[in-house]
């Protein structure tokens, strides 16, 4: 059985640390990037839902290429299994966690 490989991607995004899971990893056609593709995120079968996740989800729906510059890139790693989706204050390292929305109070 010939499983396809799994990375987690490690870059910096706008003062922050994104890590991302891809199936795909390699040189890109543009000079000083790396082309990260196929992005790995769980389908929502679970009851409990992950806010990180679903940023990132939404965030990246529509792309089927990620093209990152060789400078933002902290660590690719090929893994086994996908873990949890992370984004960090790139300064201190702290989760940055997404809240969930509270429901608006109605106009009296």
């Amino acid at each position: 059985m010939s499983a396809k490989k799994l990375y987690k991607v490690t870059f910096l995004n706008h003062g922050k640390v994104y890590e991302l899971y891809a199936r795909h990893v390699a040189g890109s056609a543009l000079w000083g990037f790396t082309e990260v593709g196929e992005l790995v995120f769980d389908l929502g079968e679970s009851v409990v839902i992950d806010p990180t996740e679903e940023r990132l989800r939404d965030e990246f729906a529509a792309t089927r290429m990620l093209h990152l510059p060789m400078q933002s890139i902290v660590r690719i790693e090929e893994v086994e299994r996908k873990g949890q989706l992370t984004i960090r204050d790139a300064a201190t390292g702290e989760r940055v966690v997404t809240p969930f929305p509270l429901p608006s109070r109605p106009k009296s």
